[in-house]
């Protein structure tokens, strides 16, 4: 199962999706919009816009929690919706932790649509959330994204936060921006907090 969902996530993110995408990108993927208020080395301060997700919440390990959520929401943009209509992917993949082995992962729906125009899912565990501007603190690198790597990314980020006098809020929040056949070194993480 895990091969196969590694195989899906590889074909979605090797294919931009379409022309006329709107705010930011990322080799092609319509991404959420954000300015950088302050960048130093791999770490920024950001102001991000609003924005509409699709997400779904899954009991399990961070990675299967990752793999399964991604899977029923590529089936979603893929035609599993009222209308049957496919959804341009975008990027990143989102997760958070919701609680004891509960994960939340979220996929941005393009700028194109709105709440009311979005289709209506045909799996009923999957709900759409208007993410509100909020300021984020990031931090980005490439390579392997196991849970040790993450902790000790998500660690030097709460230093450089505390380091900048912000408070944080919410997360950490991990972006995923390539899929799993992308060689480690090409990859793009990011690990993220809200702060204020």
């Amino acid at each position: 199962m895990r091969m196969i969902i590694a195989g899906l996530l590889g074909v979605l993110m090797a294919t931009p999706g379409g022309a006329g995408a709107q705010g930011q990108t990322h080799k092609g993927y319509e991404s959420p919009p954000f300015q950088v208020d302050l960048a130093e080395g791999p770490a920024e301060l950001r102001s991000c816009g609003a924005h509409l997700v699709a997400e779904v919440t899954v009991a399990g390990s961070r990675e299967d929690s990752i793999g399964e959520g991604f899977r029923v929401l590529a089936g979603y943009i893929f035609g599993g919706n009222a209308t049957g209509q496919k959804i341009a992917m975008t990027v990143p993949v989102p997760q958070s932790q919701q609680g004891e082995r509960r994960w939340t992962v979220r996929l941005m729906i393009p700028q194109a649509f709105s709440s009311a125009t979005v289709p209506a899912p045909k799996d009923g565990s999957i709900r759409f959330v208007t993410v509100p501007p909020e300021r984020q603190a990031a931090l980005g690198f490439s390579g392997r994204r196991g849970d040790q790597e993450l902790a000790v990314r998500a660690q030097e980020l709460r230093l450089w936060v505390t380091a900048k006098g912000l408070t944080i809020t919410a997360g950490p929040d991990y972006y995923f921006y390539d899929g799993p056949m992308t060689l480690p070194c090409m990859r793009r993480n990011e690990v993220a907090f809200t702060v204020m």
